[in-house]
């Protein structure tokens, strides 16, 4: 029987450095033999990219409880045509955003009634689990300011206001110590090679459980 593939998710606010790691832990893991895919949410798939436009369209009046609704739509289609698939091929996924997403964003910024977002939890993702969550952790401050200095136009959710941040932050950390065995809390306000140093750790834990040998 070919065994299941590992599912690894990096989570954070803006400026965390999500986007910079995924591609050393792809090169990582790749280096080690195992086949990695790369996605994100919302997103992965084409139907996700198309509601990920209207999601990230700083245009867009969205109320929140459509704008879970919108995310979890994604997160089906990506489940189905992606990830699982993927999984069971043996592949290693490793995931720009999952469903901690929709908990700091969605129910700490927005507020949306948590009872919401467990039940669309359990039912869209039918009892599958990311194995590692990668929780990149700085002060709002510092985020936004490494947003800032990207230059790009701000999108629908980086234009919001500093309150809205430190929310997310905080129920991000709160998920964090929901599940310790699930979640490592990176501190990516850290120079980069002691953030992957980090991250080299984490990686080194699940492989202990029997991941493969790619750290």
């Amino acid at each position: 029987m070919m065994r299941r593939g590992k599912f690894i998710v990096l989570e954070g606010g803006e400026g965390a450095g999500k986007s910079t790691n995924l591609e050393w832990i792809r090169d990582r893991l790749a280096a080690g033999g195992i086949k990695v895919i790369t996605t994100r949410e919302p997103g992965g798939t084409p139907f996700g990219e198309k509601l990920r436009s209207v999601l990230l369209d700083p245009t867009s009046r969205i109320v929140p409880d459509a704008e879970l609704l919108l995310m979890f739509a994604a997160r089906a289609q990506h489940l189905h045509e992606i990830i699982k698939p993927a999984l069971e091929s043996g592949s290693w996924v490793i995931c720009d955003r999952f469903t901690d997403a929709s908990y700091a964003y969605q129910g700490g910024g927005r507020g949306v009634n948590l009872q919401y977002i467990e039940f669309l939890e359990h039912w869209i993702q039918e009892g599958l689990y990311p194995d590692l969550v990668l929780l990149f952790d700085m002060p709002v401050e510092t985020g936004l300011l490494r947003t800032h200095r990207r230059g790009n136009t701000a999108d629908r959710f980086e234009s919001e206001q500093r309150a809205f941040f430190e929310r997310v932050r905080e129920a991000y950390l709160r998920r964090a110590q929901s599940s310790p065995e699930r979640h490592r809390v990176i501190d990516a306000a850290l120079d980069l090679p002691q953030v992957q140093q980090q991250i080299e750790a984490a990686l080194g834990h699940l492989s202990a459980d029997g991941g493969g040998n790619a750290v």
